[in-house]
């Protein structure tokens, strides 16, 4: 009986996760609906608002989870503060990156760089921290690095857009780990840092007249608020899913928001999809499925132990 009640609770916990982590990816998925919306106005205003507005929201959530004791802990830490610094300026160069492409029509390059994103992932992995990669991950890697050949052949030059993306959350994800707190008390020490020179160039451009958040329209200043909703929600729900969902899970459900990036960009955006995007997108989805079936063989081989 006991055991089953363990069984029950298990199941129900991985449901739970499972429903967060996919609500996490849907809201990243739908992203570029809002980014689009904001587009017209200044990028570092946006990128400003959605720290600002990042922080009560984190807070509260903290404080709801019952986690303070840590993050006070944290402040106290002057190494702890300075790698939340570094993770920080990480996360700032894609948000900032990714918002930008939204808006000059780049979104498919976003989603190549968010398919790209694992099997870099891998490769810091495997440079950094000495970890082997087996013959499978050695040719999803391989026919990654191809997919950018043919792309950068084509165009005359790299898919910066799409490597800086995939690159700048790998180094995130990397430094974010020796971050001895957990996401959420982490994700509130960050926006918290950056919400200093956030708030001072917001103040700025407030006392210029050149803000968008009192001078301009109703409609302006509630998209400028809601940039942090937009942020801090899924992470804050991807963070507390992924706590309770195996790995192998979230590396299947990670690939749900760049498909849902693709399919906005080429169907609804109008963006230009021809035959040198179509090569390399196929390279890269084959490339993940190698990676993905890897990475379950894994998962079934340490379950079996």
């Amino acid at each position: 009986m006991a055991t089953e009640t363990i069984f029950l609770d298990t199941d129900a916990k991985a449901r739970r996760g499972f429903l967060l982590a996919l609500g996490a990816y849907l809201l990243w998925g739908l992203l570029p609906f809002y980014m689009k919306a904001v587009a017209h106005l200044p990028l570092a205003e946006v990128i400003a608002h959605r720290v600002v507005w990042s922080v009560p929201i984190a807070a509260v959530v903290l404080v709801w989870a019952g986690r303070t004791a840590d993050f006070k802990a944290a402040l106290r830490s002057p190494r702890t503060i300075a790698m939340a610094a570094l993770t920080a300026a990480l996360i700032s160069v894609n948000w900032g990156i990714y918002v930008w492409a939204i808006a000059v029509d780049r979104t498919v390059e976003t989603a190549l760089g968010y398919y790209i994103n694992p099997l870099v992932s891998v490769v810091v992995g495997a440079l950094l921290l000495g970890e082997r990669l087996d013959r499978l991950q050695i040719a999803a890697v391989v026919l990654a690095a191809v997919a950018v050949a043919v792309l950068t052949i084509e165009g005359g030059k790299l898919p910066w857009v799409s490597l800086a993306l995939a690159f700048s959350f790998a180094a995130y994800g990397f430094f974010r780990k020796t971050l001895p707190i957990g996401p959420s008390q982490g994700f509130l020490l960050e926006v918290l840092l950056l919400s200093v020179p956030a708030l001072g160039y917001i103040v700025y451009l407030t006392a210029t007249g050149q803000d968008h958040i009192i001078s301009s329209s109703g409609a302006d200043t509630a998209l400028l608020i809601g940039c942090g909703p937009v942020t801090s929600v899924p992470l804050l729900l991807f963070a507390f899913g992924a706590k309770l969902l195996r790995l192998s899970t979230i590396g299947i459900m990670q690939y749900i928001a760049p498909t849902m990036l693709f399919l906005i960009a080429v169907l609804i955006f109008n963006e230009p999809f021809g035959t040198t995007q179509a090569v390399a997108f196929a390279l890269i989805w084959a490339a993940l499925a190698i990676y993905s079936w890897s990475m379950l063989a894994k998962a079934r081989r340490a379950s079996a132990r």
